[in-house]
């Protein structure tokens, strides 16, 4: 079996739910979780805080720096995602697919690369 992220991805013009509709997402998710543990495909997901939230820590340099906001100003950012594991890529396009239609957004997929 390949791992695969699938990962949710938000656009700055994208409309959000109204209040009515994000308990119904929240709870297609849930099942969604359910469904890929049941099937043993559930490696680890988990949602994101705000992006202004983040952190962005460099060590690149002499000494590290820590500056708060996400990593760069761009119009779509990740919301969440799940390591999911397949046996090929059409295999999580079909889950990618129930996952898209639970949480409502685009899903991005892509395998780990091999050790």
């Amino acid at each position: 079996m390949t791992q695969f992220m699938l990962s949710v991805h938000h656009r700055a013009d994208d409309p959000m739910p109204s209040e009515d509709e994000i308990p119904a997402i929240f709870a297609a998710v849930d099942r969604f979780n359910a469904q890929l543990q049941e099937r043993g495909q559930w490696v680890f997901a988990g949602g994101l805080v705000e992006r202004a939230e983040a952190k962005v820590v460099d060590a690149t340099g002499d000494s590290p720096t820590v500056t708060d906001g996400p990593f760069s100003e761009a119009r779509e950012w990740l919301g969440g995602f799940w390591v999911i594991e397949a046996d090929d890529l059409p295999a999580a396009l079909a889950i990618a697919t129930e996952g898209s239609a639970a949480c409502a957004g685009q899903v991005e997929v892509r395998a780990f690369q091999d050790e």
